[in-house]
């Protein structure tokens, strides 16, 4: 019997709100598997120069998801490691179809889930994050619920984060891919 063959593209795809640790798991597992890894925010801002937080205030929030659309597109197409995306990236609904298709081909999405209560602590709520001014656990919050049926829609798999520190949600997705390849899923 011939070895699988990879799916092109990541070897996994990491999506979810502020706070959920997808920069941070993305790092442990490329190190745990030995691979690269990219971020669709770092993406955006090697291209303008600028910070997120700087695009959103000088170019606006349609600017932003215009770039962030064409990170997401190209890191899907060139990279084969793992990839995380910004909390937002999976509003548009061409990066939904593009994720849909590289699910088709046998391309793993792990929606890393996170509480406004562990998220809290993890994304500050005073840093610069422009879609959280004002009141930003509200904020929070609205967004999740927006965001929310569109993770799970975009997601292979769920993975809460609550509670866990990066090395065990890296080994929580590791467990949850390998129970789809048991199940003969699509990872």
């Amino acid at each position: 019997m011939p070895a699988a063959v990879p799916p092109p593209g990541p070897r996994v795809v990491l999506v979810g709100p502020p706070g959920a640790g997808k920069s941070t798991v993305a790092e442990a597992l490329a190190q745990r598997w030995q691979l690269a890894v990219r971020d669709t925010d770092a993406d955006v801002e090697t291209v303008t120069g600028k910070t997120v937080a700087d695009v959103f205030v000088e170019d606006g929030e349609p600017r932003f998801r215009e770039l962030e659309r064409d990170a997401v597109a190209a890191a899907l197409a060139e990279h084969d490691g793992v990839l995380a995306l910004g909390g937002g990236a999976v509003l548009h609904d061409a990066t939904r179809a593009a994720l849909a298709a590289y699910r088709a081909a046998g391309g793993a999405v792990v929606f890393l889930d996170v509480s406004l209560a562990h998220a809290a602590p993890r994304v500050g709520f005073n840093q610069a994050r422009p879609l959280l001014v004002g009141n930003p656990r509200a904020q929070w919050q609205a967004l999740m619920e927006a965001r929310r049926p569109v993770y799970e829609e975009v997601a292979t798999v769920r993975v809460p984060t609550d509670g866990l520190r990066p090395a065990e949600v890296a080994q929580a997705v590791e467990d949850a891919l390998g129970a789809l390849r048991t199940a003969g899923g699509d990872a």
